[in-house]
């Protein structure tokens, strides 16, 4: 797994799970304290994530939110796209150009 970016915009690739989750905890905890306006994270070179990956994700929302920010997902790959629309998690999140929940195969 990989962050590179800054406070504005950062690109996550390769694999968010159990074994990143604490370094990708870190690195998205100062990308939020250190900015402001909306941190939009680039997920299109995701390779996967897991439940601890989402639960990453969902932390760094709510961390976000409390500092005034946004947290906005760009480039989500289609096999994410599923699992947000199966968790409902597509209706909390902030996803650039949106979802088509309806278009999604059922994961």
């Amino acid at each position: 797994m990989y962050i590179r970016g800054d406070h504005a915009e950062l690109v996550v690739g390769g694999r968010l799970d159990v074994r990143s989750a604490a370094d990708a905890r870190t690195v998205l905890h100062r990308a939020v304290d250190s900015g402001r306006g909306d941190l939009v994270l680039d997920l299109s070179a995701l390779d996967s994530w897991d439940a601890t990956g989402l639960g990453v994700i969902m932390g760094a929302h709510r961390r976000a939110g409390r500092a005034g920010r946004r947290l906005v997902l760009r480039g989500v790959p289609p096999q994410m796209q599923r699992l947000l629309v199966a968790t409902r998690l597509h209706r909390i999140l902030a996803i650039e150009g949106g979802l088509e929940a309806e278009s999604l195969p059922r994961a």
